[in-house]
């Protein structure tokens, strides 16, 4: 297995999880919060999508679908069409309401295709090419793409949990 199939792997894993994550949940279960300073479903999806469309098309050099598809004029949100998420207040978490678990999905899917397209034409060697230097070390295209994977698992697993806290909820 090459390198760019193991990380095609793992975005589908990510995609599947987002899938799982929204499916039929209402835009009120979307946006719930555990506590007044804990990030929502909607939120932790949101952010991860942004993300990945945000540092996948640095790396490629292109534009996000975020603007390109149209997607920041969907989602209606409060933010200047850079922000991703990161550095979000919890006044600012509270802001990402959405009109269903369909459109974010339906994101997601289109960073997905744009992303796989990209690894399509990778070789191993290409992954050490360094795209952000800003760091110390200097971070390569593979590190950015293993962070990238790491940090959405992580935000998969909190909006999993929270679907979970709600349903037991519903359930009482």
């Amino acid at each position: 297995m090459r390198s760019v199939e193991l990380l095609s792997d793992a975005f589908d894993r990510i995609r599947t999880g987002t899938h799982d994550v929204v499916a039929d949940l209402t835009p009120d279960q979307l946006a719930a919060r555990l506590d007044n300073r804990a990030n929502s479903i909607a939120w932790l999806i949101w952010h991860l999508t942004r993300v990945q469309d945000d540092h996948v098309a640095d790396a490629a050099g292109t534009e996000q679908a975020w603007t390109a598809e149209g997607w920041s004029d969907r989602f209606e949100l409060p933010f200047d069409r850079s922000a991703t998420g990161y550095g979000h207040s919890s006044r600012d978490v509270a802001q990402v309401q959405v009109k269903s678990g369909e459109l974010l999905a339906e994101y997601y899917d289109a960073v997905h295709d744009r992303t796989l397209r990209f690894l399509e034409g990778l070789h191993d060697r290409d992954l050490d090419r360094i795209v952000d230097e800003s760091w110390e070390p200097p971070v390569s295209l593979g590190v950015r793409l293993v962070s990238i994977v790491d940090d959405s698992a992580q935000h998969i697993g909190q909006a999993a949990f929270i679907r979970g806290v709600l349903q037991r909820r519903k359930q009482r």
